[in-house]
């Protein structure tokens, strides 16, 4: 986020970034792609927040999805933070993005928003020896059971079902991801706006 806005204090009217208007109001954005840059900025901000209290934390998540490292690396920031997490998918939570939205303490979307889940994937092309090829194979075959035992904390499916849901890329509407227990409310964007109005600047 790199626009601007302008907020009014006891010197007047200051002009602010929209990041650091939504980090004074407790909220934090999951954008584009999940990489190390995006990973490392979000769990600085949650550390910082729960710093400063043990408020709820607003996370606005709308992401492709991307590295599943940098992944865990939030994932953990999510479920270890003091203050309890609530995210909203405005827009889609696909692949690693979907995780994360599933792990959070509250889960909630708008009416148009979509999740999507699939086994991990190897981007480009995959070149080298047999031994080396199957060392990737087996790297992936033990991220992908990683990745179906948290999703199957989460949403108390069992493993087996997960890996089922998982076989393919499988998108889930609002209904869908509730009935899965992905999501546990489908919301209008005026509670999201209630979620960061009732934090004070």
């Amino acid at each position: 986020m790199s626009s601007t806005t302008l907020i009014k204090n006891n010197s007047g009217v200051t002009q602010v970034s929209l990041q650091a208007k939504f980090l004074g109001k407790r909220c934090v954005s999951i954008s584009g792609e999940i990489n190390e840059e995006s990973a490392v900025d979000f769990t600085d901000k949650i550390i910082d927040l729960n710093l400063e209290s043990n408020e709820p934390i607003t996370v606005l998540i709308n992401s492709n999805g991307g590295e599943i490292n940098s992944g865990l690396l939030m994932y953990d920031a999510i479920v270890g933070s003091k203050a309890p997490i609530r995210m909203v998918c405005r827009g889609k939570a696909y692949s690693m993005g979907a995780v994360l939205f599933a792990c959070a303490k509250e889960r909630y979307m708008l009416p148009n928003s979509e999740l999507m889940l699939h086994q991990p994937m190897l981007g480009g092309r995959v070149s080298g020896n047999a031994s080396s090829i199957k060392s990737i194979s087996d790297s992936m075959l033990e991220t992908k059971k990683k990745i179906n035992k948290l999703l199957s904390k989460h949403t108390k499916k069992s493993e087996e079902e997960i890996d089922e849901a998982t076989g393919f890329d499988h998108y889930f509407s609002p209904e869908e991801s509730i009935e899965f227990n992905l999501c546990d409310e489908i919301i209008e964007f005026s509670k999201v706006i209630d979620f960061i109005k009732e934090v004070e600047w």
